[in-house]
């Protein structure tokens, strides 16, 4: 019998047995549940396997709790919501699969049919719900023995069960990197073969599980797991392209790919943003695009943050990742900003702070903790003489923003203003003298008060002949 109060005094796992009980369906709790009940992770999914009518059980515990149930019968399964758990049933069965597709076809089955279709011995584990045995553990494929091992392996044999749904190839990854487990070498050999079958799935489910595996508490491991199968050429070639040093002469450039991991090893210390994570992966993508060699002054990538910015509609279309200002938008600003604040250590001026302050607007914290991330060396002394510049800017940066209230500004002269006060229709010019406005406030010309800048564009207005 298993042991642990999460079954044995779960009240919904009792009351969903009991309804079982009723309509005498043998009912197990399988999957991550279990998985989860063993390594004392929370968990708030459950999923419930019935060997028989699964959408019986589904419509009795939705009709006792008086909640909605979505019934998908094609698929046999159902999902409905208890006090904040997401409970799935699924009738136990048989899976097969044609080549072009990840999507099965169902038969009726056993639950060792059932257990024997899961992606991984550690998910295929059940924990009886009914009442002659309730608790009883069935482990056909030794899943407790790979947590007590902390690898994952598959229940079947690993190049069918990635060929037949790839998606578990990226999971595998992400559960890697979630549960901070090795992945057997039978297992890596399979996923980096079934690599091209991943060309079946839809890339909003990649993007997914990218996302989750960038939620977890150290992405760098899953990221290095996908270079190290030679997948990353296929789910982000553009981060793989990044590997690899070079040296000529006395001339050589660090790896990239493994300074960009440092970067997102650092920045996870500090936030959880998905978003601000990503910026991290992206911060240096357009490097081999813009590298270039100098016999003198060595390896240059100029620009790349420009460009790097630049890429990312195309990338983020191509990812299916969402393309709003708030998401897009925040994402190249910082990739395009992220070398601003240590460029300022060599020359702090106010105008090049205040220009910082109203390019990075509400996002200057994140674009600190991005460019505090990028200092990366395996020289600690020179690590911490950056950091310390870094801290140096930092400040200045703070007290610029609190006496000059610069960060998301707009001039207080409008174009309505210019229009009226120069008889002028919307045009070009209107946009110069605004422009012109802005900058001499960002110069430190004038203050962004009304008089003086009404001041200020009267004199521009004369250079125009206005």
């Amino acid at each position: 019998m298993v042991q642990q109060d999460g079954v044995m005094h779960h009240p919904i796992l009792r009351q969903i047995g009991e309804i079982a009980d009723a309509f005498q369906l043998e009912t197990y709790v399988v999957g991550g549940f279990v998985r989860d009940l063993f390594l004392g992770r929370t968990s708030k999914d459950i999923d419930i396997v019935c060997v028989g009518d699964g959408m019986v059980l589904a419509e009795a515990v939705a009709k006792y709790k008086e909640v909605p149930v979505s019934l998908f019968k094609s698929f046999g399964t159902a999902m409905l919501q208890w006090d904040g758990w997401e409970i799935e049933f699924v009738s136990a069965r048989k899976e097969s699969y044609q080549l072009h597709s990840r999507n099965p076809n169902v038969s009726i089955g056993t639950l060792s049919d059932d257990q024997m279709r899961r992606d991984f011995t550690i998910n295929a584990m059940a924990i009886s719900l009914n009442k002659k045995d309730y608790g009883r553990l069935l482990d056909p494929f030794n899943g407790q023995k790979d947590l007590a091992d902390r690898v994952i392996k598959t229940p079947c044999d690993p190049g069918r069960t990635f060929s037949d749904d790839p998606l578990r190839i990226m999971r595998a990854i992400r559960l890697a990197a979630q549960l901070h487990f090795s992945i057997t070498p039978e297992t890596l050999l399979a996923m980096t073969a079934a690599g091209d079958r991943l060309g079946i799935v839809a890339q909003e489910r990649i993007s997914e599980e990218l996302h989750k595996l960038m939620a977890t508490d150290r992405p760098s491991y899953g990221f290095k797991l996908l270079f190290d199968t030679n997948l990353l050429s296929i789910v982000l070639p553009e981060l793989q392209k990044l590997s690899g040093k070079e040296q000529i002469g006395c001339h050589s450039h660090k790896d990239n790919f493994l300074h960009t991991l440092e970067v997102l090893d650092n920045l996870v210390n500090h936030s959880s943003k998905l978003w601000l994570r990503w910026a991290a992966i992206f911060h240096d993508i357009a490097k081999p695009l813009t590298k270039k060699f100098d016999p003198i002054h060595g390896f240059s990538f100029h620009g790349h943050e420009d460009l790097g910015a630049r890429m990312l509609p195309k990338l983020f279309k191509r990812m299916r990742f969402p393309i709003s200002k708030e998401v897009l938008g925040y994402v190249q600003k910082l990739v395009r900003l992220h070398l601003r604040p240590i460029a300022l250590a060599k020359e702090v001026t106010d105008t090049a702070i205040r220009r910082l302050l109203y390019e990075a607007g509400d996002d200057l914290e994140d674009l600190f903790l991005l460019c505090r991330a990028d200092i990366t060396s395996k020289n600690e002394v020179k690590v911490q003489q950056y950091l310390a510049n870094f801290d140096k800017v930092k400040k200045r940066v703070l007290a610029v923003e609190t006496r000059d209230k610069i960060r998301n500004f707009q001039p207080v002269i409008t174009g309505a203003v210019i229009m009226e006060t120069f008889a002028l229709k919307p045009s070009a010019q209107v946009g110069l003298i605004k422009e012109a406005i802005k900058e001499a406030i960002l110069e430190g010309k004038i203050k962004n008060e009304y008089q003086e800048a009404f001041n200020y564009m009267l004199m521009i207005g004369k250079q125009y002949a206005l």
